[in-house]
């Protein structure tokens, strides 16, 4: 992509989040609060449609556009986790929806008169291994009946679409586990309380997750994405793009960490000197930046081969690992600077700090990366 567009796009991007500084996000972290407003103006600017097609109303952007988006979003002090689903989400209905859902949906979602933000795919009982899942969906005529449970569904209570991953073909001897999965595009603005039920659930972080259940709710047959069976070959794009997008993430709060704590460090003084001459406080912050940098790069490489169609597997799982590796240690490295300061409310340290440490774990943890890259990437035995 353009470097310059991409320029422009961080330089918008950076303003309109200049309008919801670190109070607006204190305050909804304090009450765990969804940033309605903070997304109604990134819909209004046209930034989270930026994926969908202009013959849709979208930008017909690449996805390092998106990155770009979410990066300066987490490097202002923001959080992009409100909005991202309706970034990785994209991929599996631009291509492998019909061109009827396309018509349908697309436009609505670009106007910000639907949000896609809904991603149903992990189950208490399966985790990351997807093809364990249990919830399946039977075939009545021109709907599909689901029933089961998904956990973790981030956003539910905020959208009004969902991409749900079921189980349409029972799992028996000899399959393959992710055969016999399908997806459905679940429109929930009339089924809360028909057969979909929502619950949240509180966690450190203000990230509005939930659980849901399905108890025989009826979704048309003509929200099949694709073809009935094929489900998880079509969210892998949505996978390796949410890695990508959470790598980009990670490097937003990597910036935000290093930038404020050399900030602070220049302007503290201790015994008559500024922390910053101070080999102890400079070099941690040093050492933040150039891994900061170094995951900055992967991710670029692994935004190639996605914009390519290249397989970039590997390179999507090393960009999320390493981004949020260095995000983590920009964020002790930032707390050390600050010593008691940064652990308090008014300095966003501690906040950001809670919101950066779920990427050790989500999407997907670092060892489910390891053992990937140690059986795909390096040929040694599976090791689960």
């Amino acid at each position: 992509m353009d470097p310059d567009l991409l320029a422009d796009i961080r330089v918008a991007v950076a303003q309109l989040c200049a309008n919801f500084g670190g109070e607006y996000w204190r305050g909804l972290d304090r009450d765990m609060i969804y940033p309605t407003e903070f997304v109604a103006a990134l819909t209004e600017a046209g930034w989270l449609s930026v994926l969908i097609p202009e013959e849709f109303g979208g930008g017909g952007l690449p996805l390092s556009a998106a990155a770009a988006i979410l990066e300066e979003i987490q490097r202002s002090g923001g959080n992009g986790s409100a909005c991202h689903a309706q970034m990785y989400t994209m991929g599996t209905i631009l291509r492998h929806g019909s061109a009827e859902q396309k018509r349908r949906y697309l436009p609505a979602i670009a106007s910000g008169e639907l949000r896609l933000q809904a991603f149903g795919v992990t189950e208490p009982t399966s985790g990351t291994n997807t093809g364990a899942l249990r919830t399946r969906a039977v075939r009545d005529g021109d709907e599909y009946v689901v029933n089961g449970q998904k956990i973790w569904t981030s956003r539910a209570e905020h959208s009004d679409l969902m991409v749900l991953l079921v189980r349409t073909t029972p799992l028996t001897d000899g399959m393959k586990p992710t055969d016999g999965l399908s997806v459905l595009l679940v429109d929930m603005r009339d089924t809360v309380g028909h057969g979909l039920t929502i619950r949240p659930i509180r966690t450190m972080m203000n990230h509005a997750t939930t659980e849901v259940f399905f108890d025989d709710l009826r979704v048309p047959a003509a929200n099949l994405i694709g073809e009935e069976g094929r489900g998880f070959r079509y969210i892998l794009a949505g996978m390796n793009a949410e890695r990508i997008l959470i790598a980009a993430e990670c490097v937003g709060d990597a910036k935000w960490f290093i930038d404020t704590a050399v900030a602070y460090a220049q302007q503290r003084s201790v015994f008559g000197r500024p922390i910053a001459e101070h080999q102890g406080v400079q070099f941690p912050i040093a050492r933040a930046y150039a891994n900061m940098r170094a995951a900055e790069l992967m991710v670029q490489e692994a935004l190639g081969r996605y914009e390519s169609g290249g397989d970039c597997g590997a390179e999507a799982n090393m960009a999320k690992m390493l981004a949020a590796d260095a995000s983590f240690e920009a964020a002790n490295v930032c707390i050390q600077t600050h010593g008691g300061f940064g652990f308090a409310e008014e300095y966003d340290i501690e906040r950001k700090f809670r919101e950066t440490r779920l990427y050790q774990v989500a999407p997907i943890s670092t060892n489910l990366i390891l053992s990937y890259l140690g059986e795909h990437v390096l040929g040694m035995p599976r090791s689960y």
